[in-house]
């Protein structure tokens, strides 16, 4: 794979430079300080991999992410953990390192690469940020903390502006996201939008009447464009 670095330190450039050449299949074309010269290479060039800072002066990394129109895979490297949660967001991204790196967790990320997979995991064994379908987690950053929720758990989410309400079986939590980044994020047989600021359980509906459900004590309304969908979930008698 024909793969690029993009870090303003020289330092990290190197690392990444000398753990590439431990990889038969990796063949690094140019590295970057910033993310304009990466830019500008780019218009006239395609690379099959992204090694990418996030902090970096001018654009950060996600800003350079979102300049490209048909972005190739990245990983991204930081000595942050933070970020994880959004890196999720971007299908382009194959996983996330934190400094310091060591060969056996990059070797990983460069399996993930070449699998094409998207998931998004730290240093730490442990999966961070996102949905595993196999484990039903959903991780949500509240407070610079990866809270782990199990999604069979929720009951409603409603969205408040800039920040979503998820209430769940035993206690509830804002996170700041929209409802349609964690729309995507939700099972489709569980799961169902039924108002531009609710989405729910279907398996948690106690009571229909009218234009709304009850879900606990709560009563959320059913907009009449999703009623028809909702009504073809209902195992009806």
């Amino acid at each position: 794979m024909n793969c690029i670095i993009i870090d303003d330190e020289e330092t990290s450039r190197a690392i990444i430079q000398q753990l590439c050449s431990q990889v038969d299949q990796l063949d690094v074309i140019n590295e970057f300080p910033n993310a304009i010269q990466a830019m500008k290479f780019l218009n006239t060039n395609s690379v099959d991999l992204i090694f990418l800072d996030i902090h970096m002066p001018d654009f950060t990394g996600f800003d350079f992410i979102q300049t490209l129109k048909n972005p190739p895979k990245i990983v991204l490297i930081t000595s942050d953990k933070n970020f994880a949660l959004e890196a999720f967001e971007y299908d382009c991204i194959v996983d996330y390192l934190v400094k310091p790196i060591t060969l056996p967790r990059f070797l990983k990320a460069i399996q993930k690469a070449e699998s094409k997979e998207t998931s998004v995991s730290t240093n730490s064994t442990e999966s961070v940020s996102g949905i595993s379908s196999e484990e039903n987690d959903l991780y949500v950053n509240i407070d610079r903390r990866l809270i782990k929720i199990d999604i069979p758990t929720i009951n409603i989410i409603e969205a408040k502006g800039d920040y979503i309400l998820i209430k769940t079986e035993n206690q509830n939590y804002t996170v700041h996201s929209t409802l349609k980044k964690i729309e995507e994020k939700l099972p489709d047989d569980l799961f169902l939008k039924v108002h531009r600021s609710y989405i729910i359980n279907t398996k948690k509906i106690i009571d229909i009447e009218d234009n709304s459900v009850l879900i606990k004590k709560d009563v959320i309304p059913v907009s009449r464009s999703n009623r028809p969908e909702l009504m073809k979930r209902l195992n009806l008698l």
